[in-house]
C-alpha cells in the first residue's frame, strides 16, 4: 500500500481571487482536511470583527491555537488544505513555520486574476449572501495594498493558477 506524505496546501490571493473555491477542491483529495480561516473566525469572533484591525487581531489569535493543530494533523499523515491567507511575508512566516515544525511537503498557490475580476467576483459572493464575512470594496482595496507575492528568496514551492483555474 503506498501513502502520499502529507502535504500543506496554502493560499495566496486577494479577497475574491478564487481561494476558497480552490481550497474545496484540494481538500476533495483522499487523507485531506479542510481548514478555512472565514469559517472559523466567523463563529468565534463575527461578533468582535468590525475593523481590519479587529482581524488582524482575532486571526492572530486563530493562527496562534490552530498552527500547533495544523502540526498534529500533517504529523499524523493528514494532508491539509490551509484556507488562511498567505498573501503577506509575515502571514508566510507562520505557515512557514508550521512547516518546519512538521516536516510535510507543501504547496504554494498563487491565484493573481486581475482586480476586476475580484471585485466581479466580490460583487457576485455578497449578492448570495452565504459567505460569512461581505467585504466592501473599499475593503478590498484596503487588504489590497499589503498584498505581496511570494518571492523566490522565501522558497516556497508555488503552483501557478490562471483565472479558469
Amino acid at each position: 500500500m503506498s501513502h502520499d506524505p502529507p502535504t500543506l496546501h496554502m493560499l495566496c490571493g486577494k479577497i475574491a481571487a478564487g481561494k476558497s473555491t480552490l481550497a474545496a477542491r484540494l481538500a476533495r483529495a483522499p487523507g485531506t482536511v479542510l481548514i478555512a480561516e472565514d469559517v472559523w473566525l466567523g463563529a468565534l469572533f463575527a461578533d468582535q470583527m468590525s475593523s481590519g484591525a479587529d482581524y488582524v487581531r482575532c486571526s492572530g489569535r486563530l493562527r496562534a491555537a490552530m498552527g500547533p493543530h495544523v502540526v498534529s494533523l500533517l504529523e499524523a499523515g493528514v494532508s491539509v488544505v490551509l484556507d488562511f491567507p498567505a498573501n503577506t511575508v509575515a502571514q508566510r512566516g507562520w505557515m512557514r513555520e508550521i512547516l518546519e515544525a512538521s516536516g510535510a511537503g507543501h504547496r504554494l498557490h498563487l491565484l493573481d486574476p486581475p482586480d476586476a475580476v475580484c471585485l466581479a467576483r466580490l460583487r457576485a459572493r455578497n449578492a448570495q449572501g452565504d459567505h460569512p464575512f461581505a467585504a466592501t470594496e473599499a475593503q478590498f482595496h484596503r487588504f489590497s495594498r499589503h498584498f505581496a507575492p511570494p518571492g523566490p528568496d522565501e522558497g516556497f514551492t508555488i503552483v501557478r493558477h490562471g483565472v479558469a483555474d
